[in-house]
């Protein structure tokens, strides 16, 4: 895992279709966008575009996607649905915390992924969902 003094250091992105602006608070408790959407005890963010991209189109909701940049009010850890319980090392960079993240600005120039890609990437998630594979929250 990263230390937090390089994860500070470097633009950190959160995907979702919330309408947000500067200063807001992005915080768990809500209900997943994945899964069986239990209530998310950690908020997810990333140190890649990509992965805030796909995290914006895969958001539930009927709003367009959206990507923040955001800081970590609390200490971050590696996202275990992402690295190495799933993926050897962190290749997307992706983390989770259990503290709120703070807006600070949003990215506007971002281009989503092709349908097709889109496409597939649900599915597979619907497979998983069909096969009982929940999303790592502890």
């Amino acid at each position: 895992m990263e230390s937090s003094n390089e994860l500070s250091s470097q633009r950190l992105y959160h995907g979702t279709k919330a309408d947000l602006k500067p200063g807001d608070l992005i915080e768990p408790g809500f209900n997943s966008n994945y899964g069986k959407r239990k209530k998310a005890s950690y908020v997810y963010l990333s140190a890649t575009l990509d992965a805030a991209i796909w995290g914006a189109e895969l958001a539930l909701g009927d709003g367009p996607g959206r990507i923040y940049l955001v800081e970590a009010t609390g200490p971050m850890e590696d996202d275990p649905n992402l690295t190495d319980k799933k993926f050897p090392g962190n290749p997307t960079k992706s983390y989770r915390t259990a503290k709120p993240l703070r807006v600070i600005g949003e990215v506007t120039d971002w281009q989503g992924h092709a349908p097709e890609q889109l496409k597939a990437m649900r599915d597979h998630l619907d497979r998983l969902k069909d096969l009982g594979i929940e999303a790592i929250e502890d």
